[in-house]
């Protein structure tokens, strides 16, 4: 069976699925075992990490229809009957996004505006000459009289779509409510007043009002964006809304695949260098003093520009643009993975010089059992809760050095889009006058949620696993 497309799977795409697929099984193994299930008990009934759960959940489904990638086919021509792709590589966001994506102005547009930004001269029906302020291609192209039509279509359409919103809201509040209902084997009456009180096990009342604003701002904003450019366009006349949509996968690529790359080093040399000790344990501590020593902007900026002349030298060995960046990308991950893993192999270190002269570890010493099932068997399991909240707490910090590392030239590449390459670029229109302030701040504000809830959560899990704050 032919389809109308081809499936263009990226590096980083492999990682995200491998990432995935150890998620979901970290989740069945978790489920059979009580111990491991109370504290996730815990964290579910905490109202502020339920909320930051659903936006967290929000901003992962962005990024995984973003990581669906493809190439479409081109018509056939009587001169070929070979089947030819689409260089350019797309993926599930941009079909969903498309008009965001071709809606393309000449130049800067101001959120919700209905003429550029900038002054050009123009030609009017007389011959005459005037520096005006044109009217835009795509925003309020619907509008007749602009100065006059905007502010009540503006208003009427925000209006039509929260009532409908709130509307669905409300059913599927009524949904969830009947459900827990007959679970737990409560009249829905009863159950109602629970849940408004929140008196239920699961925070259903935050994750129920967190989830209502987020559907009833993308109701707004979904249908708005159609009609109008709702954080206004970029120097090149791009949608910013779709740009700062678009950086959600970059910041989520950083701070999960960094991860991946970071706990094998972290774990395995940590672990080993606290259980043997002596001379492995001084080979070890060498290598994370001297890495440790050396500025990490520097050596990620020398492994970048390596990797950015090799892709100059050897430019034929990648199919299209967005495979190049996807390279970089992934090489970014792996620089950055390499040089953060050594504050957690410390911790571990720490915390296995300890366990390892517990009598659970010394009797199965004297029984015989062998060094690598000691490690783990015995001791990896009691310092996983250290490498969870390790995981969680260093997220937010990996999405903000990426905006950092592409601000200082660094980071990703220029050719794809992240709120980093955003802020970036917005340091320039910040020197003009007036102001083009509106790129900074839909990069400041997606990447303010995601880290915010990110923090939150990770606060969260901190309380939930830390023995010393458990059960406060």
């Amino acid at each position: 069976m032919e389809f109308p497309f081809q499936w263009t799977l990226l590096w980083t795409d492999r990682m995200i699925y491998l990432l995935l697929v150890l998620v979901v099984g970290f989740g069945f193994y978790v489920s059979r075992k009580e111990h491991l299930l109370a504290p996730w008990r815990q964290i579910r009934r905490r109202p502020f990490a339920m909320s930051a759960l659903v936006l967290l959940l929000f901003y992962l489904s962005i990024g995984l229809m973003d990581s669906v990638h493809f190439r479409k086919q081109l018509p056939m021509t009587d001169t070929s009957k070979a089947l030819q792709y689409d260089p350019e590589v797309l993926s599930l966001l941009d079909v969903l996004l498309e008009g965001l994506k071709n809606n393309v102005e000449k130049t800067y547009s101001a959120p919700l505006a209905t003429h550029a930004f900038n002054k050009q001269m123009l030609e009017g029906p007389d011959g005459t000459k005037q520096r005006i302020y044109p009217r835009l291609k795509y925003g309020g192209a619907h509008l007749v009289n602009p100065e006059t039509d905007r502010w009540p279509d503006l208003l009427s359409r925000v209006g039509e779509r929260a009532v409908f919103g709130i509307g669905i809201i409300v059913l599927f509040y009524i949904w969830v409510m009947l459900v827990l209902s007959q679970k737990h084997q409560i009249p829905p009456k009863e159950m109602t007043r629970k849940m408004i009180r929140g008196e239920t096990e699961t925070a259903w009342r935050a994750i129920l009002l967190t989830a209502g604003l987020v559907f009833i701002v993308v109701g707004i904003a979904g249908p708005l964006s159609t009609k109008y450019h709702l954080f206004g366009t970029d120097k090149v006349g791009q949608d910013v809304l779709y740009l700062a949509l678009k950086g959600v996968r970059t910041g989520l690529v950083i701070g999960t695949l960094t991860t991946l790359v970071m706990l094998p080093f972290a774990i395995f040399l940590g672990i080993s260098a606290g259980y043997f000790r002596g001379k492995i344990d001084d080979a070890i501590q060498y290598l994370y003093t001297t890495l440790s020593s050396i500025p990490g902007v520097l050596l990620i900026a020398a492994a970048v520009l390596i990797l950015q002349v090799y892709m100059d030298k050897n430019a034929d060995a990648f199919a299209s643009i967005t495979e190049r960046a996807d390279i970089r990308l992934l090489f970014l991950c792996l620089i950055l993975g390499v040089t953060s893993w050594i504050g957690l192999c410390r911790m571990l270190r720490g915390e296995t010089l300890k366990l390892r002269e517990m009598e659970y570890v010394q009797a199965a010493k004297a029984l015989g059992v062998g060094n690598q099932r000691i490690m783990t068997h015995y001791i990896l399991p009691n310092v996983m809760h250290l490498v969870l909240i390790a995981v969680v707490l260093d997220f937010s910090g990996l999405v903000l050095a990426e905006a950092i590392l592409s601000y200082v030239g660094v980071g990703v590449d220029p050719a794809m889009i992240s709120w980093g390459n955003m802020i970036n670029s917005a340091r320039l229109e910040l020197a003009r006058e007036p102001v083009v302030w509106w790129s900074l701040t839909a990069a400041f504000i997606f990447m303010f949620v995601l880290v915010l809830a990110a923090n939150v959560f990770s606060d969260a899990v901190r309380d939930a696993f830390d023995p010393r704050l458990r059960g406060r």
